[in-house]
């Protein structure tokens, strides 16, 4: 069985390629699947209780995770310490931000890899445990299903069919071994081996399959696909918002158009709608420094925390309305000086002027923004070579481990570049050369779709990828040259609705509209005393503003063949419609999709396993004692039906006695150690846990209950007197009072059955639930076993002082003789 679990959970495991990048992460994930089912089968092997098993797997899941990850800093290689909860921490933050910043392929840093392993340990665990000691195999299921769900959410290409063979496979070994190697010794005829079974078995497989491959064609939050492969669950549906927890190569490969956002503005051309800054860089990804602690309430007055020497500034007023489009920060063009008409708390951030919802979200939102801008030019962005000062240092700081290649093209492409303007334009040409195209299947074939340092480094390669690439190369290259720089996350400019707004003070507006297709991400570079300049590196996304075209380029076309299907219209004119994007895969932007939920999946899937486990660790002990004791003796079921009825009736009395002391336990009544079996038996079937209670009402069928559980007491003591006090090779027989009720099959099963019928009938729900869930026949077992340690430390500790107290009166009167001598 342990084989077959681990077979099961290593088969779901394939699952999880496409989630983490590569095959790097398999062998700790293997090892540690195969350590924690070994160490199953030998505690198994030993005969240990299940608790004991349960445990062994724990710890056993521990020195193997310990060896694995933090050998270096354990004691002897696999014993954790303090320097291990330490580095347990580190990896554990390592893991939340490579998750909360990178979309699915996520790089399988040793952080991530932790997790993974842990998650799929505890599977085992939940699987052997639901699969033997709970004798419910085909519920285990359910453990591999909870590793399924992570691809099937994340992946675009689903489970895949590798996994999902491999974890069908693994789940009928699971109910194979369940049956054919330890048949139920009450069912008679048809087990596993019966080739009936076997035509049934393929016959529900058969049914079961078909109905996978249709229903999912009318079952909602199915994508299109055949199952397994290509069918992605999105129990969420499309996202109508710049969500963090989404992939964004998967959500231009299925563009939508939800998440409509209308604006009308005064100015001459359409906007870049700015939600959020993506500025803090750790080292393995892009990610938005909220800085809450320095956030400011309220939009109605807004201004830079820099200085501005422009010589002429360009305000725009735009009034926007964002309908179904969710997310907590706000879209406004850049830089807002006031925004007027929201509901509810808003508050914006001086260093980067992102507007955030404190109770609110941006849904159903109408208002109206007061921008200002620095009129640029290409002479003054050149003129522009002052130190810069006056920024926070987040945006000037490289990151430590950049690789190679980004560090030596960034060096190479800017190295005639006298100011930090011509390094810019040096960097967005090369970006916008013909050599790059703009991809979004290239990064999902060649494993690099995300925004980490080795996504980067891929890119760079490859000379493929959509606007996430492209802003994040080109935000990189800038701070490795020494200019600050961040990325914005948005919307490109849109498109003509052919409708105007009116707007106080402003006359009749041009309607704009964008949607998901239009989500976007663009670097921003700071020049001292012009503030935040955005510039476009996207080939065929967006509009280069005219301070940064190349005197060979035509108007604001941004397309890669050279055509003008990228222009965008000045006011009055019908806009072409901007094709591909969708939300980007950064933090903290807000809406409801599924894209990179790794710590949900992994780290939430882990917390409950253990909560269940935990939590049904009484519960699982005394069920699979229950069984054990009603099946009887090793190979009682040959036994049965060898004729040895005899026999089996002699070795169960005393199983079905333990049985019925610890159901009388578990709701109420307490065997006393000096009480004879027959005075138990009448204080038992006396007590108001077993009789019928005044509440009950004089009904006919319960009364029969609890006559009948009283005669099964009855019958069970006799049997256990005779077993004991008997003369060994009598035959057995059922004694009891004549007016008690027969049971129709008096097996030492049926009667226990019939008493815990009785016994839940008159327990109330809290007493049912305190017998099944913390039984106290378990909790005092529990108890000793935990008190164990202590009390052998005590019989040493006495036998110690024993000794020492000997060696104390012998040298006491050693001494006393040489003084006498």
């Amino acid at each position: 069985m342990s084989g077959a679990v681990a077979f099961a959970v290593a088969g779901a495991a394939l699952s999880l390629n496409g989630v983490l990048r590569g095959w790097g992460w398999y062998l700790p994930v293997l090892t540690t699947i195969v350590v924690v089912s070994l160490a199953v089968a030998g505690l198994r092997a030993l005969r240990s209780q299940p608790l004991l098993v349960t445990l062994g797997a724990f710890v056993s899941l521990v020195f193997i995770l310990t060896f694995t990850f933090f050998r270096r800093d354990s004691i002897v290689g696999f014993i954790p310490s303090d320097a291990t909860m330490a580095a347990l921490g580190r990896y554990l933050r390592r893991a939340s931000e490579t998750v909360l910043s990178e979309s699915s392929p996520v790089a399988p840093n040793a952080g991530i890899v932790l997790v993974t392993c842990a998650a799929l340990g505890l599977v085992v665990i939940l699987v052997d445990a639901l699969a033997l000691p709970l004798g419910m195999p085909a519920t285990s299921g359910l453990g591999l299903l909870a590793v399924l769900v992570v691809p099937a959410m994340i992946k675009p290409q689903s489970v895949g069919l590798a996994g999902f063979l491999a974890t069908g496979a693994g789940f009928l070994l699971i109910l194979a071994c369940s049956q054919w190697f330890a048949p139920d010794s009450r069912i008679q005829a048809d087990t596993a081996r019966n080739p009936g079974q076997v035509k049934r078995a393929a016959m529900t497989g058969a049914v079961a399959l078909v109905a996978t491959l249709l229903l999912q064609l009318v079952i909602p939050g199915f994508d299109e696909g055949t199952f397994p492969q290509g069918s992605r669950l999105n129990p969420w549906a499309s996202s109508n918002g710049l969500n963090p927890m989404i992939s964004l190569g998967n959500s231009l490969r299925q563009p939508t158009g939800d998440g409509r956002i209308t604006y009308a503005t005064n100015a001459t051309t359409p906007l870049y709608l700015r939600s959020v800054t993506v500025d803090r860089f750790d080292g393995d990804a892009w990610s938005p420094d909220d800085r809450d602690s320095t956030r400011r309430a309220g939009a109605g007055r807004m201004e830079v925390g820099h200085e501005i020497l422009a010589p002429e500034q360009v305000r725009e007023v735009t009034a926007v309305n964002t309908g179904d489009f969710t997310s907590p920060y706000l879209p406004v063009p850049y830089a807002p000086e006031a925004v007027n008409g929201l509901t509810g708390r808003w508050s914006w951030d001086p260093a980067t002027l992102s507007i955030k919802g404190t109770d609110t979200n941006s849904r159903n939102q109408q208002y109206l923004v007061r921008s200002s801008a620095p009129k640029l030019t290409t002479e003054l962005l050149d003129q522009s070579s002052a130190p810069v000062r006056g920024i926070p240092d987040e945006f000037i700081r490289p990151p430590a481990n950049v690789p190679d290649i980004v560090r030596t093209t960034a060096d190479s492409i800017t190295q005639n570049g006298r100011t930090a303007y011509e390094k810019a334009m040096a960097i967005q040409r090369y970006l916008r050369a013909g050599d790059f195209t703009y991809s979004l299947e290239s990064p999902v074939q060649g494993g690099y779709d995300g925004n980490g340092l080795s996504v980067l480094a891929d890119f760079l390669t490859q000379k493929s990828g959509y606007c996430i690439h492209f802003a994040s190369a080109m935000a990189v290259m800038a701070r490795v040259e020494g200019i600050p720089s961040r990325i914005a996350v948005g919307y490109a400019p849109g498109r003509l609705t052919g409708a105007t707004v009116s707007v106080a003070g402003q006359g009749a507006l041009p309607e704009f509209e964008v949607d998901a297709r239009d989500a976007h991400a663009w670097p921003e570079l700071y020049f001292q005393g012009l503030g935040w300049v955005p510039f476009e590196p996207t080939p065929s996304r967006g509009v280069v503003p005219p301070y940064a075209q190349d005197s060979s380029s035509s108007g604001g076309a941004s397309t890669n063949d050279g055509n003008n299907d990228g222009l965008l219209p000045t006011s009055g004119a019908t806009a072409a419609p901007a094709p591909g994007p969708a939300p980007l895969p950064l933090p903290g932007t807000g809406g409801t999709t599924s894209g990179s939920q790794l710590v949900p999946a992994l780290y939430g899937t882990a917390a409950a396993l253990l909560l269940v486990l935990v939590a049904a660790t009484p519960r699982l002990f005394r069920t699979s004692l229950r069984r054990r004791r009603l099946r009887g003796p090793a190979r009682n079921g040959q036994a049965a039906r060898n004729g040895q009825a005899a026999q089996k009736g002699q070795a169960m009395a005393p199983l079905a006695w333990a049985e019925l002391q610890d159901l009388a336990t578990d709701y109420g009544v307490r065997p006393v150690p000096s009480e004879t079996p027959r005075t138990f038996s009448a204080r038992f079937r006396g007590s108001p846990a077993l009789i019928r209670s005044d509440k009950a009402g004089p009904e006919a069928s319960e009364d029969l209950v609890h006559r009948t559980a009283e005669a099964a007491v009855t019958d069970l003591t006799g049997a256990f007197e005779r077993h004991q006090y008997g003369r060994p090779g009598s035959p057995v027989e059922t004694a009891g009072p004549a007016e008690t009720v027969r049971l129709p099959d008096p097996s030492a099963a049926d009667k226990i059955r019939a008493v815990r019928k009785a016994l839940r009938r008159n327990a109330g729900l809290p007493g049912r639930l305190r017998a099944d869930w913390l039984p106290p026949s378990v909790m005092s077992r529990f108890g000793r076993i935990a008190g164990a340690p202590f009390r052998a430390a005590g019989r040493v500790a006495a036998k110690a002082g024993r000794a020492a107290a000997g060696s104390w009166n012998r040298a006491r009167d050693g001494l006393r003789r040489l003084r006498e001598g």
